[in-house]
């Protein structure tokens, strides 16, 4: 419990204070961010606004997690490494696709097919691992079941299948983080809630995990204290990132900051069986991804229709004439919303052992 408490506080210190500096540094390189002329016209005004700011929040994660080990003296577990692997592998190619951006000066970065190649790459070598790495008792951070708050009952895949199942995870909930990233503080605030249940959901876990009581209500989950600990450190990375990120936002995290948190947020659903029970946690970003999907199907089955006036879902209601701040604040209440259900569907299930 120590180190989750470590590594939240020591993360948002960094992030409080180092974004300061990363501020400074990204405006004497002229790393601002482009706006896309098909936007909503009120995002012109940020054009220039440093960019890249999701290295702040990686480099916050890792000091934020080692220094929390550090203080308790504990090796990292295999399923933090791994998550954290998969942070950092997403967070290059969110670099990559920021830095051409920049260089180039176009507002689009890596080329859709060079994007997702590279996802795929880190989300292959992570599913790999993650279902091949076993402990004494031959459990491994990933299942190969299917989960809700934990794995279905006769819903085991083979390999293979679960290696596809991991990698439309992450894929789909790392773009997702990416679509929600559109205005200023919107998806940061909402994965400060998501990690932060997540720290809560890893705690519930360890305390009723199957290594230590065997009981028919525990966890199949390994290393979940330790996953806390990970989950802490984005928590407090993230709520500090976000005095910078709020309205009007000093800095952007960028693709480098969206990619790497959602895919995160799809190691966390994996390893702590809540894969199906990520739908309710991480609701607004089904929304707001289901909205580009509805928008985009519509208009090619109609010929050029739409159901909205622009997607994402949030500069839809700018178009209608709601203010940025009024769209953020109400979409982190939804969020919020979202994460108490799921959590409150969590501990449900525990409570009515099915």
């Amino acid at each position: 419990m120590k180190a989750i408490l470590i590594a939240g506080a020591f993360s948002m210190l960094v992030t409080l204070l180092g974004t300061r500096v990363a501020i400074k540094f990204l405006v004497a390189k002229n790393f601002g961010q482009l706006i896309r002329d098909d936007g909503p016209t009120t995002h012109h005004t940020k054009h220039g606004t440093p960019t890249m700011g999701g290295l702040v929040i990686i480099v916050s994660v890792v000091l934020g997690y080692l220094v929390g080990k550090l203080a308790t003296g504990y090796m990292p577990s295999a399923s933090a490494i791994l998550i954290l692997g998969l942070f950092l592998g997403l967070g290059c190619i969110g670099f990559l696709d920021d830095y051409i951006k920049i260089s180039k000066q176009r507002s689009l970065g890596l080329r859709s097919k060079a994007k997702m190649a590279g996802q795929f790459v880190v989300s292959l070598v992570f599913a790999l691992l993650a279902i091949g790495w076993q402990d004494d008792t031959g459990r491994t951070p990933i299942s190969k079941g299917i989960s809700f708050t934990r794995d279905i009952p006769g819903w085991q895949l083979p390999a293979g299948v679960i290696v596809i199942w991991v990698l439309l995870m992450i894929a789909g909930t790392s773009n997702a983080v990416n679509l929600t990233d559109g205005l200023d503080g919107l998806a940061t605030g909402a994965c400060v809630m998501v990690f932060g249940a997540f720290v809560l959901i890893n705690i519930w876990q360890s305390n009723q995990n199957c290594a230590f009581n065997s009981f028919n209500k525990c966890y199949e989950v390994r290393d979940p204290l330790d996953l806390a600990v990970v989950a802490s450190a984005l928590t407090g990375a993230c709520f500090g990132f976000l005095w910078w990120n709020a309205s009007p936002a000093k800095i952007f995290m960028g693709d480098t900051g969206s990619l790497s948190l959602g895919g995160a947020i799809a190691g966390f659903a994996l390893m702590t069986r809540t894969e199906l029970l990520l739908v309710v946690l991480g609701g607004l970003f089904v929304a707001i991804t289901a909205s580009v999907i509805l928008q985009v199907g519509y208009f090619k089955l109609s010929g050029g229709k739409r159901i909205f006036r622009m997607a994402p879902l949030q500069h839809h209601f700018e178009l209608v004439g709601w203010e940025e701040i009024t769209i953020v604040v109400r979409f982190w209440i939804i969020s919020g919303i979202c994460v108490t259900a799921g959590l409150g569907v969590f501990y449900w299930e525990w409570v009515a052992g099915v």
